[in-house]
């Protein structure tokens, strides 16, 4: 009898097994996500009927993995992180599938407008959002007081350049400025459109046509280049947010200027030898002119429209994005690393800005984002960091990949400038804007 009844139990456990769902979640190797892996027995334990494959990739990878299966109905995933450059897009084409089922306990009105708002199409949201950021400085305060620097409540790109150079010193292993240089549209395009932005530029007129034979460009990448060459790390061609994130843990970074999402890394004790060093500032802009690059970015969870398993995605999105799981990852990690830009009553908790240091000049830097206006003069398209036009992603990445060499010493400001322009003329001929 005995042999029976434990015959009877296996049977009933392997049938619990093969009944429940798996859900494929594709996600970035960013520390948030990272942590985010490691809590997930709160959401199995309560929903022993899902369970999770991970896929976790780097940012370029993912984007391409992604963007592969969603355009073929590939089907490999049941969950993606992606931007708010791709929701409304592929939400347009019919890819991804409405998130009407968060639960009537989720709170969608508390969301950051917005971050809310670029996850919504015809006021439907079809992505949920895991973190949100704009972009601002990160600066070394013992470097700063050692050199007799005392950084502006709005600083320029000239008083920036200065000090980093004054703060870089070779001998000691410390680069005055770290600054993103790996190809890829939503790697080192990201930083240098937001860059040219303050300079002024942008990419295309109002007739389509692009800008890099334009002054602004030439002035902004030559001053990229030469201040990476002047103050920047050996191979920054190489670098993207996590290598320059490493870098600046290790104390090899006297700026940083990238993601306000880094602020909870380079400020924690536990991963950062410079946690109790750090400065915040907002985005630089150019003497004259009245623009601080406009990075405004989520990573976002969303469901394709070809699962076939979206009552149980859209539990774990729930889970994953809610108020309880930032409370949970502050009773594990503390206040200061739950995932941030994305909720306004995050920023109303009073616990959070007691140990969030960096909370304020966060806020201060995504209200500061207008996508709507991403340069000073007149453009047909939004976005601030990104241009919101399916053709970006692969004329981004062809962009970053010529001014990526330029600072491997492989090319020159003005070949790459021109075979851009060149190169993005004959996409945007193609594509039909251009007649």
């Amino acid at each position: 009898m005995k042999t029976i009844l434990l015959s009877a139990c296996s049977a009933l456990a392997l049938a619990g097994t093969a009944s429940a769902e798996t859900l494929t979640i594709a996600t970035v190797n960013n520390g948030d996500m990272i942590r985010m892996q490691g809590l997930t027995e709160d959401f199995t334990s309560k929903n022993p009927d899902i369970q999770l494959e991970w896929v976790t990739l780097e940012e370029n990878v993912l984007r391409e993995r992604v963007t592969t299966d969603i355009a073929t109905s590939g089907g490999q995933y049941d969950i993606m992180t992606i931007g708010n450059y791709e929701v409304p897009i592929w939400a347009k084409q019919g890819w991804l599938t409405e998130l009407s089922g968060l639960g009537d306990n989720y709170d969608v009105d508390d969301l950051l407008p917005a971050i809310r708002g670029g996850l919504t199409v015809d006021g439907k949201l079809y992505a949920a959002p895991f973190y949100g950021e704009s972009a601002m400085i990160m600066y070394r305060t013992d470097l700063f007081e050692k050199a007799g620097l005392e950084m502006p409540e709005s600083p320029t790109w000239e008083f920036i350049a200065d000090a980093a150079r004054k703060i870089t010193d070779r001998d000691a292993d410390i680069n005055g400025i770290c600054l993103r240089g790996k190809a890829g549209w939503g790697e080192n395009m990201a930083f240098i459109t937001a860059l040219t932005n303050s300079f002024g530029g942008r990419w295309f007129d109002e007739n389509w046509q692009p800008q890099f034979d334009q002054p602004e460009w030439k002035e902004a990448l030559q001053f990229y280049v030469d201040l990476m060459k002047d103050a920047g790390p050996a191979g920054a061609s190489s670098n993207g947010f996590n290598e320059n994130l490493t870098l600046f843990q290790q104390g090899k970074c006297g700026m940083w200027i990238d993601a306000t999402v880094a602020a909870s890394f380079v400020s924690n004790p536990n991963d950062s030898t410079v946690a109790d060093k750090v400065g915040y500032a907002i985005f630089p802009s150019k003497e004259g002119v009245d623009n601080h690059g406009h990075w405004l970015w989520s990573w976002n969870l969303a469901i394709p429209a070809s699962s076939q398993k979206a009552e149980a995605a859209q539990k774990f999105i729930a889970w994953a994005t809610s108020k309880e799981y930032t409370e949970l990852v502050a009773s594990k990690e503390g206040w200061a690393n739950v995932p941030p830009g994305t909720r306004t009553s995050l920023y109303e908790n009073e616990e959070y800005k007691k140990a969030a240091a960096f909370a304020e000049p966060t806020l201060a830097a995504m209200n500061a984002a207008d996508i709507t206006k991403p340069s000073v003069k007149p453009v047909l398209y939004t976005g601030g960091q990104f241009v919101a036009i399916p053709e970006f992603q692969a004329i981004g990445t062809n962009v970053g990949q010529l001014f990526s060499a330029v600072v491997a010493g492989q090319s020159s400001v003005d070949d790459a400038l021109a075979q851009a322009q060149s190169a993005t003329v004959r996409e945007m001929t193609r594509a039909g804007y251009i007649k």
